[in-house]
């Protein structure tokens, strides 16, 4: 029998949650609820990265491991049934047309996605206000096996790359297989310029150590090496939002990190809904969440393509 919706107050708003104790993880695994709470305690710190963006919804309403594993699906159109409160934005479509997108820019949004069962939230590197210009990059870190060592060296050698150009990185490990360096851009250039210049920047770094890096997209030619993948950064597509919960055993959940915990950092998948609300309270007594200045820290793409060129023809 399923339990009774519960009400959850956000703000000046109330969301319903509809059987709240369903478990979305397998049996004995995470709720519903425990879901919606664990995006209510994040909502401060993830909400700036989130907000006015477009978002897709990677949605699991008969659970994660449904069926010997569903892998749910991804919403892109924004629900017909969505309150009149859920943001929307629409966009083009690569393919002709446009559709209306779910934009989440408050707590009570965050709750109702997740009485969707919206398990991870996608967003767009762009703004809904410029679509069409991002304001990161974001190259991730993906290992050909399970060895974690690699890729914190990966980190390290992506943030020096986009240090000599001028950009700051800022590290999350996913929830999933590796880690992500997220660099804050202003949003002067389309996505087509970012994301060549991504692909510069990630090719110069690979080339310092060619027997450990690729940014080949075939992964019959990676062999055993790590990829330095910067297909996100381009229109219409997206990466997991920080402090999203992944669709995997046990909801790990990707968090953002300071770079001095990255010798630390024992596997991509450390925190967990669960085991999540120790860190967040030690981050509370230190000051606050390692991304909490990024918006500050955005810097021209422009600029570094300049140095970049500068240091290619040097």
């Amino acid at each position: 029998m399923s339990a009774a919706p519960v009400r959850l107050k956000a703000g000046r708003r109330t969301v319903e949650l509809g059987n709240p104790d369903k478990e979305l993880f397998g049996e004995g695994g995470v709720t519903k609820r425990e879901l919606a709470e664990h995006y209510r305690a994040v909502a401060a710190m993830m909400l700036p990265h989130v907000r006015n963006r477009p978002l897709a919804l990677h949605r699991f309403p008969d659970g994660v491991f449904a069926d010997g594993g569903t892998e749910g699906f991804f919403q892109k159109r924004l629900p017909a049934h969505a309150p009149d409160w859920i943001g929307g934005v629409e966009v083009r479509r690569e393919q002709g047309g446009s559709i209306t997108m779910a934009v989440c820019d408050d707590t009570a949004s965050l709750l109702w996605l997740a009485d969707q069962a919206v398990v991870t939230l996608h967003p767009w590197l762009s703004r809904a206000d410029d679509v069409e210009r991002p304001d990161r990059i974001v190259i991730d870190l993906d290992p050909s096996g399970e060895d974690f060592g690699p890729v914190r060296e990966a980190a390290r050698d992506v943030r020096a790359g986009l240090e000599e150009v001028g950009l700051v990185g800022f590290l999350m490990s996913t929830g999933s297989r590796g880690l992500h360096v997220v660099a804050p851009i202003r949003p002067e250039q389309p996505f087509d310029a970012v994301r060549g210049f991504a692909r510069r920047l990630a090719d110069a770094v690979a080339r310092r150590r060619p027997d450990t890096y690729t940014t080949e997209f075939r992964k019959d030619k990676r062999g055993d090496r790590l990829f330095l993948d910067v297909m996100r950064n381009a229109y219409a597509q997206h990466a997991v939002a920080p402090y999203s919960v992944r669709a995997l055993p046990e909801a790990p959940v990707a968090v953002p990190l300071a770079w001095e915990e990255l010798d630390g950092l024992a596997s991509p998948r450390q925190w967990t809904v669960r085991t999540l609300g120790e860190r967040l309270d030690r981050l509370e007594e230190a000051g606050g969440d390692p991304w909490r200045q990024m918006a500050r820290r955005a810097r021209s793409p422009r600029k570094a393509a300049e140095r970049l060129d500068k240091r290619e023809r040097t």
